[in-house]
């Protein structure tokens, strides 16, 4: 008899003699009723013992956290809650717990304990329908690149090259740091390094992935990125996942209508597939909602959030229009931002961001055409020489949550903007051959993974959406 998952018990409306289950203790009450889970659902299952049928010395290790066999009989349930439960027949403790020890005790925990027991946390139900929907939305995500003709590749990790010239990159070295050899200037001698020359942990995927679109068409990479950021803030990581796909043939307007397909699509996924998490984080978030001032509250329920971004078109707007839009508005005009928009050129703040997606717009909007100096170099220059073909995707609750471009495809113009940031071009060699050999119009677009999982969660705090979560000072477990 092979063991069954709880999900698939409690779907059940029928009583089946025999049946077998493992999984955790959650409560063991009146020495009779014992709530099992095992991770496949919120929802635990009840086994009911006759205690008279089994040796006292065994009950007593039916204790919460411990991992037990059951096997019995699948009835209606008598209790309210449940439709059905197991009559236990026979039962095994495969690992005992420790009642004194178990962290994760049957009562209300702060997110802030269960980040110190990481490695437990999903053992709460808010943390195990958190990681079902990151599961859930990389499947979606695979699988939406799948059926559009994408192929996966993957990018590397060690990388010699600073894709987004931020410098904020972690050294990957196998010299002796005790010892490091220096050249002839006094600095770090890399080409005794295991590399030859200095390399890093990749920020992005980005740049690899476009050579690989500009000879298999549609390519997308999935991985982990690092940047060495000293942050803190709740949005930040260093250690998180990217989504970056890269198209050839693709101007600006098809990178903005993939994204905005890609986004209803893996949203689409979760509302219809993971309801019962959805449902339960949805009324979490209601819960905390009503301990706040009316002032703080979310102006929607996290289901109505994702609704909001399936069930509309995206506007697009430019950034001149949006800056004009922003630049007369009344919280600016009514010093009600907390950074002021008064001049083209300004770098959106998250306030700025929402206020057009909630207030104004009332719809997730794409931002294009932003001003060359606050974009990164690859992408492509405008006519117009100060604006270039980027596009954001702005969404309630969290501002930008895609990031992308048209690539600047021309030889001469990459140059001039990479000798603008003293970028070498010895160091983009073989990014600047896909200039010289076969150039052509190409696009895409970066979604951080944690964020999108935030979005969907309704997650506050980027370390909760991560297995574990690496930040300044923090590489527990």
């Amino acid at each position: 008899m092979n063991s069954r998952t709880v999900a698939d018990l409690l779907s059940q409306d029928i009583t089946i003699p025999e049946v077998e289950i493992k999984g955790w203790v959650r409560t063991f009450r009146a020495n009779r009723f014992i709530a099992l889970n095992d991770g496949s659902t919120l929802q635990n299952i009840q086994c009911v013992v006759d205690f008279e049928n089994f040796d006292e010395a065994l009950l007593k290790k039916i204790t919460t956290g411990a991992a037990i066999h059951v096997k019995g009989e699948l009835v209606e349930s008598l209790g309210k809650g449940q439709k059905v439960e197991i009559q236990v027949e026979s039962l095994e403790i495969l690992g005992e717990s420790d009642p004194e020890t178990y962290p994760i005790q049957p009562k209300k925990h702060s997110l802030e304990f269960l980040r110190e027991q990481a490695h437990l946390r999903t053992r709460t139900n808010t943390f195990s329908a958190v990681m079902r929907l990151r599961s859930a939305l990389s499947f979606a995500i695979h699988k939406y690149f799948n059926e559009n003709g994408f192929y996966y590749m993957h990018t590397p990790i060690i990388t010699g090259s600073d894709a987004e010239g931020a410098g904020e990159m972690f050294k990957v070295t196998n010299l002796d740091l005790d010892n490091v050899p220096k050249n002839d200037e006094g600095k770090t001698d890399y080409t005794k390094d295991f590399f030859g020359k200095e390399t890093n942990l990749t920020v992005s995927g980005q740049l690899e992935a476009e050579t690989y679109a500009m000879s298999l068409g549609k390519v997308y990479t999935f991985g982990p990125t690092f940047r060495a950021e000293n942050s803190n803030t709740s949005r930040h990581l260093a250690e998180f996942w990217m989504i970056e796909p890269e198209v050839a043939f693709m101007d600006l307007p098809g990178n903005m209508d993939l994204a905005e397909d890609f986004m209803k699509y893996v949203l689409k996924y979760v509302l219809e597939n993971n309801a019962e998490d959805l449902e339960f984080l949805d009324n979490r978030l209601q819960d905390e909602d009503k301990r706040k001032p009316q002032a703080e509250r979310n102006p929607m329920t996290l289901i109505e959030k994702l609704k909001f971004v399936t069930d509309n078109n995206f506007m697009r707007v430019s950034y001149t229009e949006a800056i004009d839009i922003l630049r007369n508005s009344k919280p600016n005009k009514k010093k009600k931002f907390q950074y002021l928009i008064e001049e083209w050129g300004t770098d959106l703040q998250s306030e700025h961001e929402r206020f057009l997606v909630e207030k104004h717009f009332k719809c997730p909007v794409i931002l294009f055409d932003y001003p060359a100096n606050i974009k990164a170099f690859y992408m492509r220059l405008n006519d117009d020489g100060k604006t270039v073909r980027a596009m954001d995707i702005l969404f309630p609750g969290i501002g930008e949550i895609v990031g992308g471009a048209q690539r600047e495809e021309r030889l001469e113009v990459l140059k001039q903007k990479m000798a603008a940031i003293n970028i070498p071009e010895d160091e983009l060699w073989w990014y600047l051959d896909l200039r010289k050999f076969g150039t052509a119009v190409h696009s895409g677009f970066g979604l951080g993974f944690e964020r999108l999982v935030m979005f969907v969660t309704g997650m506050t705090n980027i370390r909760d959406v991560i297995p574990y979560p690496r930040t300044p000072q923090n590489a527990e477990f």
